[in-house]
């Protein structure tokens, strides 16, 4: 990736039910750079619309990401659900290349009340398997766990960074949004995310800065961690520090804005980036 891009969380809210032609359309003239693909709830395309995804966002050189299924949890105490969970990481990796995505990302596991380098050895090994079967089947896609929004789910950060280390196809999706509610108001200082980039960079190496996947939003949050998306300027996020540590990093990649109206909030990320 040459820039930041900024994109949606899935089309436009303003684009109603439009479709995805008119959704490329309403993004063009915000003058943003894509969207995240939203098969949180499975991952399904009609060939028509399959087609169309991918010739539209080649002809306006939009960037296309990919969100896995909510129903996966690679900790899972039954054997077939792993399984299952297994196949829809595959699939979302398999549906992005299609289209030409940049990356996928999925939220891995929940700890299920078991101590946390035994849940870090289960999600390894389906990783391991993840990542054997995709490079059998010769596709290329950067598959991201993301950093999650509540401590009963498996990701925080170093978690993520350990299991990028170990898988050259595996980086991490930070949601800096998720990373500030799971710790009941923590990383939301400039040093924090300064904090955050030298760590990718030092553990992972400079091309996690140069190929990042990231998420915004406004976060509501207490004890339990998440509780909502808010926009921008509802919420404490200090997505203005978080912009300048964007910049003096020279971060590549993409940042997918998942605030409830997320065309104006990513415009708000976007051009407050741009200016600095």
């Amino acid at each position: 990736m040459d820039t930041l891009k900024f994109v949606t969380a899935g089309q436009p809210i303003c684009n109603g039910s439009a479709g995805y032609e008119k959704a490329f359309d309403i993004l063009e003239k915000l003058k943003l750079d894509g969207m995240e693909l939203e098969f949180v709830h499975g991952v399904r395309m009609s060939p028509p619309n399959q087609k169309m995804v991918k010739e539209i966002s080649a002809a306006k050189n939009m960037v296309l990401t990919a969100h896995g299924p909510y129903y996966i949890n690679l900790n899972s105490k039954e054997e077939d659900k792993i399984e299952a969970s297994i196949k829809r990481v595959l699939d979302t990796a398999r549906m992005g290349k299609e289209l030409g995505a940049y990356s996928v990302t999925y939220h891995a596991a929940f700890y299920m009340g078991m101590p946390p380098d035994e849940v870090y050895k289960k999600v390894e090994k389906s990783m391991e398997e993840i990542c054997s079967s995709l490079d059998e089947e010769g596709i290329e896609i950067w598959v991201r766990p993301e950093t999650t929004g509540k401590p009963t789910q498996w990701g925080n950060l170093e978690e993520i960074v350990k299991l990028s280390k170990d898988f050259k196809q595996v980086l991490p999706c930070v949601d800096f949004s998720h990373l500030h509610a799971r710790t009941n108001g923590l990383y939301n200082t400039y040093d924090d995310f300064c904090n955050i980039f030298e760590t990718i960079g030092n553990e992972i190496g400079s091309y996690a800065l140069e190929n990042f996947h990231a998420h915004i939003a406004g976060i509501e949050y207490g004890e339990k961690g998440e509780k909502k998306h808010l926009m921008l300027k509802e919420s404490d996020m200090n997505y203005r520090d978080l912009m300048k540590a964007f910049k003096k990093f020279d971060i590549k990649g993409v940042v997918v804005c998942e605030s409830p109206i997320m065309e104006e909030d990513a415009v708000l990320l976007k051009e407050y980036y741009l200016s600095l």
